[in-house]
């Protein structure tokens, strides 16, 4: 009989994050300058400029900072790995016995923890301290391509929806379409990063809703009171 290996959400930590908190912040940065600037300056051809400028340059500063961001912790990984290396090639024995001190916390006997580090060490010595005593596992390991990519798609595609809207919708109604397309588009993003993460979809989809309007609201308001007539 073949047993079905079992799905963990944790798998899909790494991706999750960077597509939702990309397709979150495209929607609402872009959004918000729509909203801004229709509340400032109601010009079809300058809403849909501001639009397509938002969607670029935020799709463009994601990545960018994903990227710096995940290197970054890939650096600071390699880093400890190498150093891992160089104390077992130096000092085997010392390095045996923070291995098994490791699995003592956890709560194995001081035999059985002395028996499974040597063990694994046989089998795979960096790999052993790389995932029990750095935390360095092929779930969590950086990826900072990945991250960037996944940034930069996510952050165009929730950026389309307003810009759709600046095409389409009717000027005079413009903040009001923006807002009510983006908070539908803001409640199915927080139902499946819920469903996705595993999580509650009512408390994801009323805390992405209230924060949206919040960020929303604040930059209508700031359009409105400092809008200006553009030649």
């Amino acid at each position: 009989m073949h047993h079905q290996l079992e799905k963990h959400y944790v798998n899909r930590v790494g991706w999750l994050r960077a597509a939702v908190l990309g397709a979150n912040d495209g929607l609402l940065s872009t959004t918000s300058v729509v909203i801004g600037v229709a509340a400032a300056e109601p010009d079809r051809h300058i809403i849909i400029l501001a639009a397509l400028a938002g969607m670029i340059a935020g799709a463009m500063s994601m990545a960018a900072g994903e990227y710096v961001s995940v290197s970054s912790q890939e650096d600071t990984e390699k880093a400890d790995l190498l150093r891992e290396k160089r104390e077992l090639e130096e000092m085997p024995e010392i390095e045996l016995r923070e291995l098994a001190k490791v699995y003592e916390k956890r709560g194995c006997t001081k035999e059985t923890a002395m028996q499974v580090a040597m063990e694994l060490t046989e089998h795979d010595a960096l790999g052993a301290h790389a995932r029990d005593e750095l935390g360095i596992n092929e779930i969590t390991q950086a990826k900072p391509l990945q991250a960037a990519m996944a940034s930069f798609g996510s952050f165009a595609v929730g950026a389309l929806l307003p810009f759709s809207v600046s095409l389409l919708a009717p000027l005079k109604q413009m903040v009001y379409f923006q807002y009510g397309f983006s908070i539908i588009f803001l409640m199915f993003l927080g139902a499946v990063s819920a469903r996705a993460g595993g999580s509650s979809i009512k408390v994801a989809v009323l805390r992405i809703c209230f924060w949206g309007t919040v960020a929303m609201g604040i930059t209508a308001f700031v359009g409105h009171i400092f809008g200006v007539n553009v030649a």
